[in-house]
This record gives structure tokens, C-alpha cells and sequence, in this order.
């Protein structure tokens, strides 16, 4: 115990980062105990731990580096990752950016497969309703999509 606060302080210089600098003490001290066995009584105990210390970092430098080189090859084999989140993105938006009765038709007929009878049971609608506004919002979402600015539709209520 009379140890930590050093592994502390080391394990900060190597890390400069509070918290992986507490995981790295943590692991350094479970190695320690697994290891215990190699340490040779008579020798100095502290001087043992910032070895084991040392050693596991460089293991978790090692296998960080391996990890990212890992994912960099996975990168090129897989690609289009950025540009699939980007996609995402902008549907997200676009749909966002429909009107709600449109928006509402499209999720439950695209996204949940329900059926053109199902949805307008669900929104209490004429069947004809759910097809028209299926209709304005798949195209106004495409246009959206295209970056072609939609005008909104403006209703005037008496």
C-alpha cells in the first residue's frame, strides 16, 4: 500500500491522463499479485513494481498500436464508413425536416413495414391519405436529399 502513491505519480508522468494513469496502477498491481512469485525477496519491492509498471505499459502501448493499425487495414478493406455516417446524417435531417403527418406515414410504411391499411388504422386516416402523403413525402424527401430546397406547404386555417 505504502507503494501506490508513487505508482501514482509514475504511472502519470508515462500516461498524463488521471484516470488511464489510475487503470494503469490497477493493472500493474493485479500483474504484481499474479507474478508475486518472481519477486526476489531481499530486493527492492518498489523499484520490482515500477519494472512490472513499465512493462505493462509498454504491452498496452504495444497492443493500442496494433489495435489502431488493426482498424486502419479494416478501414481500407471495409471503406465508406464516413461516408455511410454522413448518409445517416443527412436522412436524419432530411426526415426531420418533413412535415409531420409525412413523416409519420414514411417511418411506419419504410421503417416498420407496416402495411398502407395498418398505418391508417394506426393514425385514425382514410387509406387514401396515407397514399397521398406516402407520396409528398417520399418526394420531398428525395428533393431533400437531392439538396434541392423544398418550400414549405403553408395552410391557411379560417
Amino acid at each position: 500500500m505504502a507503494h501506490i502513491p508513487h505508482l501514482r505519480r509514475y504511472a502519470r508522468a508515462l500516461v498524463r491522463h488521471e484516470i488511464e494513469a489510475d487503470d494503469l496502477v490497477q493493472d500493474t498491481l493485479e500483474r504484481a499479485l499474479r507474478k508475486f512469485s518472481l519477486w526476489k525477496q531481499g530486493t527492492n519491492l518498489r523499484t520490482w513494481l515500477f519494472s512490472v509498471m513499465h512493462n505493462v505499459h509498454i504491452n498496452q502501448v504495444r497492443s493500442k498500436r496494433d489495435l489502431e493499425t488493426l482498424d486502419e487495414d479494416m478501414d481500407v478493406l471495409v471503406g465508406g464508413r464516413q461516408e455511410e455516417g454522413l448518409k445517416i446524417r443527412d436522412l436524419s435531417a432530411s426526415l426531420l425536416a418533413l412535415p409531420l403527418e409525412q413523416r409519420e406515414v414514411l417511418l411506419l410504411v419504410g421503417l416498420e413495414n407496416l402495411s398502407y391499411e395498418e398505418v391508417a388504422q394506426a393514425l385514425e386516416i382514410p387509406l387514401g391519405t396515407v397514399m397521398s402523403r406516402l407520396s409528398r413525402g417520399r418526394e420531398r424527401l428525395r428533393s431533400l436529399l437531392d439538396g434541392c430546397p423544398v418550400k414549405p406547404n403553408l395552410k391557411v386555417v379560417i
